[in-house]
């Protein structure tokens, strides 16, 4: 087996590499960013690599990866499945497995309380691979942060080239990021991106699609073809603002990734139907009787009546985005709306309900990413002239 030295050259989706104790550590902000604000959440869900892989040109036809996962338990909630490794072959599914062992990160969300418990490195292997030229990719668990610790296998590996594939750099809430889906290649992005045929940057980022100008700035400065944005779950969520500061902020954050890229297609997309705050305002709490049933459920805990003095709800964002958009859209043809609800609507409730009142499930995953890909990147749609 030869060793394979962890070059970031091998890696698609990561912004940033960080050299750690024990190899190395993708990131999906870059370092300026990640110092501007000390948010553990923040922290957490960046270095959870979504959308991050492996890229390897190799005959080679055994691939085995060393990593050391952070994995996530929550008081009180049932215990979570370890993150899935997913193996493509010249872009088809090969095989998927998980890596025992990690760091276990203990999150009591009652009290607030964290603890880190040191664990043991891992491997995951993939093995049978046809031992003609071909690219495999390894795409990491898109909710456990993994450390790369080693890389090996049974022939010579390199980048894989420049297929010339447009870049699409997407921005979104947890949803984006991938809670609920089975695997990293079947995150809502990722399905869209496949069936679009494009390069994924995906900064989805759990609980922190927030509009901070860190975000903005990173999506200004990161070379794309496409961008969207994914933007008002969150903010509700936290009840981080009323209506006077979500407008101008949603304009300076659009200003900022037109600083970079004046004339990129840029999508803006309001939240996916979510029935507990669409006339609820925040914040969203942990629902804990649900969790002494064993089950994690969300609830909304505003009053409807605050929507009269700026308290935001999603059908005030929808609004106000729809809005926003017409307006700056008469300057820049290349700003377009979508309603989230054009992905996963009332129907859809109906029949692949959000198990937790907050995120879909793995067929609801599915559902979106195959109706972005066919509004977004189809002929006549805002990305249909820029895939390629």
């Amino acid at each position: 087996m030869h060793s394979i030295p962890l070059h970031p050259e091998l890696l698609r989706g990561a912004l940033d590499v960080e050299r750690t104790a024990h190899g190395v550590l993708p990131h999906r902000l870059p370092a300026r960013a990640r110092a501007q604000c000390a948010d553990p959440q923040l922290a957490m869900v960046e270095s959870q690599p979504s959308g991050v892989r492996l890229a390897l040109r190799t005959r080679a036809t055994v691939v085995e990866l060393d990593t050391l996962a952070t994995k996530r338990v929550y008081v009180g909630a049932p215990p979570r499945p370890d993150g899935v490794y997913d193996l493509l072959v010249d872009g088809r599914l090969a095989g998927s497995g998980r890596v025992e062992g990690g760091n276990t990160l203990t999150i009591d969300m009652t009290t607030g309380g964290v603890e880190l418990r040191p664990g043991p490195v891992g491997t995951v292997r993939f093995a049978g691979l046809p031992g003609t030229v071909k690219d495999v990719e390894i795409w990491l668990p898109h909710n456990e942060t993994t450390e790369l610790v080693a890389l090996r296998a049974d022939a010579p590996v390199e980048p894989v080239p420049d297929r010339g594939r447009a870049v699409w750099l997407h921005h979104g809430s947890s949803i984006s990021h991938g809670s609920d889906a089975a695997s990293p290649t079947t995150t809502w992005p990722a399905l869209a991106a496949a069936l679009g045929g494009v390069e994924l940057i995906n900064l989805g980022l759990g609980g922190s699609a927030l509009l901070d100008p860190f975000t903005a700035r990173t999506l200004r400065d990161t070379p794309a073809d496409l961008i969207s944005v994914k933007l008002g779950i969150n903010v509700v969520n936290a009840d981080l603002m009323r209506l006077r500061a979500f407008g101008p902020a949603v304009h300076g954050f659009l200003d900022t990734v037109r600083e970079g890229h004046p004339d990129t297609p840029l999508l803006v997309v309001s939240p996916i139907l979510c029935p507990i705050h669409e006339d609820t305002p925040g914040p969203s709490a942990p629902d804990f009787s649900a969790m002494s049933e064993g089950r994690l459920r969300f609830r909304a805990v505003g009053d409807p009546a605050e929507t009269a003095s700026g308290k935001l709800t999603l059908n005030v964002i929808r609004a106000e985005l729809d809005r926003i958009v017409r307006e700056r859209a008469a300057e820049d043809r290349n700003l377009h709306y979508l309603d989230g609800r054009d992905l996963y609507g009332e129907a859809d409730f109906g029949e692949l309900p959000l198990p937790d009142d907050l995120h879909p499930d793995a067929a609801a995953h599915r559902r979106i990413g195959e109706r972005f890909a066919a509004r977004a990147f189809t002929a006549g749609g805002p990305f249909g002239d820029g895939a390629v």
